[in-house]
């Protein structure tokens, strides 16, 4: 049996125990695991086994995970992504869809502390939606707006994404968080526009709230300045080369601490429960990262990634419509995987391919990010409108799934907005990493 059939049968084998919902990290180092066994030796395949998950988890580049996944959980459980969205109401809550636009802004920064999709939207549908409810705003443009703003922690830096894009495909994580704040901002301002024209044409959708003085908005964006100084000491620390992205995160994880006890705003049990999460959450990450490394290695012995990437080299075909293809298989497998998860199975494929055709490897990153963010929000798995329809459940009422799809489509073309835009001026991106190297 040759070793392409034996590493095409392995896949097929890994998208079938898929359906059974066993862990995906799991199902990755078994697969790897038995593939590499096959392929070299019982006492290779133990051995690979093993190291990988040594160097896993004793690695101090992955310290960077838990330190961010702490900074987001502190911001958190102290309430700061209350105040943030109070700031953004303020602002924005007097407009026909003020609400929701003030939502979006809110998940952008948020994400800008937690770097978690499921997250974000988690958090804001705990604070927006009852808002939302309050001012007879629509449930579909309520809850879409939730769901989709809370796709902007995996853009904007620290993105957990983009930190094992970084680690597998051995890039600057410093110039992958960088090249994340531009497209983040676009796409919060495509979802605004969305959201400006969606109420246009239908008034009812998000009618005005009340609105603020500048005093107000202004004493608002102040209760602020203690979280913003810890976003621009990480970033700005990255960007001038004074941190390394594991001194960032340790710096922004004390940084959310210190602002915390300052406000006395983090409770004891608020402390136990941010440490609890984040100890969850690394552990599921770093599993997750030592899965794809074992699946990584047994695929590379089966030479399947540089058949591929010779295949595609080969192709009488322009780079932009092979890149295009990618594109493609990225937005749906990740409307059928978590995404986190489709990325660390998907890079060593076509990782090769695109440095093969000529592209940036942080253009690509923060593409393939775009692309599975739309993943989160198109079903069958969409992750945060499950999350939403479980928060929502508890905080306005019972909401219908098929309510919260509907309203996720507007910020859909977006997104596909978004990344068509991006792909024809991929400076956008490149600019700061440039500017920063």
């Amino acid at each position: 049996m040759s070793p392409t059939l034996i590493g095409i049968i392995g896949i097929i084998v890994m998208i079938v125990i898929f359906m059974s919902r066993m862990p995906v990290a799991y199902v990755m180092a078994m697969i790897g695991y038995i593939g590499f066994t096959v392929m070299i030796s019982g006492k290779g395949g133990l051995n690979l086994l093993s190291r990988n998950i040594y160097d896993i988890f004793s690695g101090y580049g992955l310290t960077t995970i838990p330190l961010f996944i702490l900074m987001g959980q502190l911001a958190f459980n102290s309430g700061i992504s209350r105040r943030l969205y109070e700031t953004g109401y303020k602002y924005l809550g007097s407009t026909r869809g003020g609400l929701a636009m003030a939502t979006v802004s809110a998940c952008t920064a948020f994400g800008a502390v937690c770097g978690s999709s499921p997250a974000t939207a988690a958090t804001m549908a705990t604070v927006g939606l009852p808002e939302m409810k309050r001012y007879n705003y629509a449930d579909e443009l309520a809850t879409g707006a939730v769901a989709s703003g809370g796709g902007l922690g995996m853009i904007m830096p620290p993105s957990v994404v983009l930190i094992i894009y970084g680690i597998l495909t051995e890039q600057s994580i410093g110039a992958l968080f960088v090249a994340g704040v531009f497209p983040a901002i676009l796409v919060t301002i495509l979802f605004i526009i969305s959201i400006y024209i969606r109420c246009s044409f239908a008034p009812d959708q998000g009618p005005p709230g009340e609105s603020f003085s500048w005093p107000e908005k202004i004493k608002s964006l102040l209760g602020m300045s203690e979280t913003l100084a810890v976003f621009i000491i990480v970033m700005g620390g990255l960007f001038i080369g004074l941190f390394t992205p594991t001194e960032a995160a340790a710096v922004g994880a004390f940084g959310m601490l210190l602002v915390s006890l300052m406000r006395r705003q983090l409770t004891r049990q608020g402390f136990v429960n941010a440490l609890y999460e984040t100890l969850a959450t690394s552990c599921m990450v770093m599993l997750l990262i030592a899965g794809a490394t074992v699946f990584g290695k047994f695929l590379a012995v089966t030479r399947i990634p540089f058949d591929i990437a010779t295949w595609v080299g080969g192709l009488d075909l322009p780079p932009y419509l092979v890149m295009a293809v990618i594109v493609l298989i990225y937005f749906i497998g990740g409307c059928f995987m978590d995404a986190l998860a489709f990325v660390t199975l998907t890079v060593a494929i076509f990782f090769p391919v695109v440095m093969a055709l000529g592209y940036d490897p942080i253009w690509f990153g923060i593409i393939i990010v775009m692309v599975t963010e739309m993943g989160v929000i198109t079903p069958p798995v969409g992750i945060n409108v499950y999350v939403v329809f479980g928060v929502a459940r508890r905080v306005i009422g019972e909401v219908p799934l098929e309510s919260i799809f509907k309203g996720i489509f507007p910020f859909l073309l977006a997104v596909i907005a978004g990344v068509i835009i991006l792909m024809i001026f991929p400076q956008i991106i490149l600019y700061l990493p440039n500017l920063m190297y």
